[in-house]
């Protein structure tokens, strides 16, 4: 998927949503429990409530590797079953050197067949290039929403800048914008305005909004472009919106109401009309 398709979409549906397909079998409704693969049709609920109203998806791999082969399993069927428009995202974080990073590159692009990966940079150039692909995306770890990250990420450097923005010139010297994201949380605001100075053209996924406290609206305000430049993963907040029998309708609920905010602010700015 290039970048226009993912800027159309963002136009087409008026949201920058990516729904975080997290699923826990200790939260998950009762009501799917009797099913033979549970995972996969809560999945798939999500899916049929949200799909109209969001332009990503973002399985985190943890959730389905601790659950073995089954946990593979249900991965696999809910990427074949996420509609062919929606940017699909592999939340694995990996990074290992060339080889091996290349391996974890050829099983998300080539066999799962995913859009994106979420992968570490500290490694250097030769842990990332082998995810920078035509039409694929590395999306790459900078500004993390966890609270200890800045312990790490905000060591200053022999340049005299923080070590998240020497990741970016790093990034910018290896590669553009049209292969490439930078994960940069929902409270991160203040590293955001500073990325996105260095940064004018690359879309940012952005964590950390819903449960984690982040605000649609700040990140909309620190950290969009012209092009909107924004996939913000709300997951917990929507997927666990309900547990009863309706649980689909809550999700549906929390997500239309997240959309119909960031239709506003895409108005606002005229990125939509």
């Amino acid at each position: 998927m290039n970048l226009n398709s993912i800027v159309n979409n963002i136009r087409c549906k008026k949201s920058f949503l990516c729904v975080g397909l997290d699923p826990d079998l200790n939260l998950l409704p009762k009501c799917l429990l009797d099913y033979e693969d549970p995972v996969f049709e809560f999945n798939k609920a999500i899916i049929d409530a949200t799909s109209d109203l969001c332009v990503a998806y973002k399985p985190n791999l943890a959730f389905y590797e601790k659950l073995g082969p089954s946990g593979w399993s249900s991965l696999e069927k809910t990427i074949k079953y996420i509609p062919d428009e929606h940017f699909i995202i592999a939340d694995a974080k990996r990074s290992d050197i060339f080889n091996s990073a290349n391996m974890y590159a050829d099983t998300f692009f080539d066999y799962l067949k995913c859009h994106g990966v979420t992968i570490s940079p500290y490694m250097g150039l030769d842990s990332v290039s082998p995810f920078l692909r035509k039409n694929k995306w590395a999306i790459l770890l900078i500004a993390t929403s966890n609270p200890s990250a800045s312990a790490i990420q905000n060591i200053i450097t022999n340049n005299n800048i923080p070590l998240y923005l020497e990741l970016v010139h790093q990034v910018n010297s290896w590669t553009d914008q049209y292969n490439t994201m930078f994960v940069v949380g929902a409270t991160r605001l203040s590293e955001m305005k500073e990325i996105r100075k260095i940064a004018s053209n690359h879309f940012f996924l952005v964590p950390g909004v819903g449960a984690q406290g982040g605000s649609v609206k700040d990140v909309f305000n620190y950290g969009h472009n012209k092009n909107c430049g924004l996939l913000v993963n709300v997951s917990r907040a929507i997927i666990y919106a309900g547990s009863d029998t309706d649980f689909k309708d809550e999700i549906r609920q929390v997500s239309l109401s997240i959309q119909q905010e960031m239709e506003l602010l895409l108005k606002d700015k005229k990125i939509i009309f």
